[in-house]
């Protein structure tokens, strides 16, 4: 999908409420805490609604399945889609812990055939798995969960509204009352912004270290070992030879950092993880 253009933004906020006001942001509590205590209260533009944002996620999953499933590349290995599928259905119950709406989401759950290391969840529980991720990293099971946690947790603490309202604040997105153009129209630019967001704009080092925690907790308690987010860590910086993790987790926290923060936070979980083995 292509980028909004400067232009291209004001209209997209004009026909869809999203211009900046003065005030315009409140301290909101996105989830519980849960056990790894993820207590932070971001500042979300109450002019950016989540149902907005689910909305134009939900239009832009819709077509960008569309383009996998004319390529061939939507679910071509059977086996590995509902080895994907299986293990979100162990998470997904998981997520009452920090949202009690969040089992409830509209889940979808699909995997594409494609070599790049690369997953995401948009807000409302659409998920996208990358096959070359799994294939390429020799994931196991506890590996998968570990790295789809981090996604569903993005979803939960509701990181790409939050992006959009930070960047209203800092003037990339505002309401320069430009016309705004029909509700299609509206609708079609929602689904490119929530796409932008998602997939195309990095999370803070804050947003990553709030996922990387709820998702050891959300791997336990769906009865995956959460120590394996460390292994795959080492994975991906292994197969980046550099030292540095992929692209895609470039805005994460230094390497050694997050190891460490992992294995801590893996260690606080562990409970939760022997009682939903037992």
């Amino acid at each position: 999908m292509t980028k909004i253009g400067q232009g291209r933004r004001a209209a997209v906020l004009a026909a869809t409420g999203f211009g900046l006001l003065a005030g315009g942001c409140q301290s909101v509590r996105t989830t519980a805490g849960g056990t790894v205590g993820a207590d932070r209260r971001p500042d979300l533009s109450m002019r950016i609604t989540e149902a907005d944002l689910r909305r134009g996620s939900a239009e832009a999953y819709a077509q960008r399945l569309a383009q996998e499933q004319a390529r061939g590349a939507l679910n071509a290995d059977a086996a590995l889609t509902e080895r994907v599928r299986a293990i979100a259905r162990r998470l997904i119950p998981a997520t009452a812990a920090f949202r009690a709406d969040a089992p409830g989401w509209d889940w979808e759950v699909n995997v594409i055939r494609s070599d790049p290391l690369n997953l995401w969840c948009m807000p409302g529980g659409k998920i996208a798995f990358y096959s070359g991720l799994i294939t390429c990293l020799s994931l196991s099971d506890d590996e998968i969960a570990a790295i789809m946690g981090h996604e569903i947790a993005h979803a939960l603490r509701e990181h790409a509204r939050e992006r959009v309202s930070e960047q209203q604040a800092a003037g990339v997105l505002q309401d320069t009352g430009a016309t705004a153009p029909g509700v299609g129209q509206a609708d079609a630019d929602l689904s490119q912004l929530a796409y932008r967001v998602v997939v195309g704009m990095p999370n803070s080092r804050a947003h990553e270290t709030e996922a990387d925690r709820i998702g050891v907790e959300l791997a336990a308690r769906g009865g995956f070992d959460p120590r394996a987010a460390v292994s795959l860590w080492e994975k991906l910086l292994r197969e980046s030879g550099s030292g540095d993790p992929p692209q895609w987790l470039s805005s994460h926290p230094p390497s050694k950092t997050r190891q460490r923060d992992l294995a801590a936070y893996a260690e606080r979980v562990m409970p939760l993880y022997r009682q939903a083995r037992r």
